[in-house]
């Protein structure tokens, strides 16, 4: 099982498929999930010839179960290392949700030469909590919400979120898939409690303003219009007004598991940005 130690001391899992000399594609992922989320993707993309890399942020997933580090700056620290040790260059990042603001930290600090792409697929920033600076946010009271009910009851909240606002499946006349309900619960369940529990604050409350200014690559912003969890007028509209030269593409209807319930659409248009 490949497995990468950072600086101190813990242990990431990663995959990394395909010819170790093609442009590597970098998917991060979200809240409180992990690198399987991204297993259509990978597969697709590795029949086009990519080299697919998808890793389990530190206390999710199959790494380590951090009690500490469990913040953006961190997130952005592991990945920085783990790019260096693979030795990836001219790479894409494609983050979701959580995982669209690991890749604008990240993007925002990488080593020149190591970033050829961003995609941010409903993706966090630039801030959800709502705030005097930040109107359009969501309410902390959500957030706290979201603690109360995963320190209450992990496993029942981790069948709530999937079965209902993540895919849609909430809406009038939604086909909820129990396989894709039951695959959100099992990659929640396998990470750490505390780390998932910390994580909330990091995707709700950290600031990536800065960071999107800072994007110097083509950049695509992709977002369902009935995306329940990240509200799209508070994230992508704003986030594609402060990356440069961005382009947004909105998706009618779609929810914020959009990768996964419309995978044949969202993977059709990574590799037209892809190849561009």
């Amino acid at each position: 099982m490949p497995i990468f130690t950072t600086s101190d001391g813990v242990q990431i899992f990663y995959k990394d498929w395909g010819p170790k000399d093609a442009q590597p594609v970098v998917f991060h992922h979200g809240w409180p999930l992990a690198s399987d989320d991204w297993d259509n993707q990978t597969m697709f993309f590795l029949a086009q010839g990519y080299r697919v890399i998808a890793h389990d942020r530190r206390g999710h997933g199959r790494s380590t179960q951090t009690d500490i580090g469990n913040d953006m700056d961190t997130y952005a620290g592991d990945v920085i290392q783990l790019a260096k040790a693979l030795d990836l260059k001219n790479a894409i990042h494609v983050g979701h949700s959580t995982g669209g603001g690991e890749v604008a930290r990240y993007v925002a600090r990488a080593e020149p030469g190591r970033v050829a792409k961003a995609v941010l697929i409903g993706a966090v920033p630039p801030i959800m909590v709502k705030s005097e600076t930040n109107p359009g946010g969501l309410p902390i009271e959500v957030f706290d919400g979201f603690r109360t009910a995963l320190a209450a009851n992990r496993a029942e909240f981790y069948r709530e979120v999937p079965s209902g606002p993540f895919y849609g499946f909430n809406r009038p006349g939604a086909k909820v898939s129990e396989g894709i309900v039951g695959n959100w619960w099992r990659q929640g369940m396998i990470g750490g409690i505390k780390a998932q529990y910390d994580c909330i604050k990091a995707f709700s409350e950290t600031d990536f303003t800065e960071d999107l200014k800072k994007f110097n690559v083509p950049t695509l912003i992709l977002h369902g219009d009935d995306d329940q969890i990240v509200p799209i007028a508070d994230s992508a509209l704003l986030s594609a007004k402060l990356v440069k030269n961005a382009k947004l593409k909105v998706y009618p209807g779609y929810p914020h598991g959009m990768a996964t319930t419309h995978a044949d659409v969202i993977n059709a248009d990574l590799l037209e940005f892809f190849r561009s």
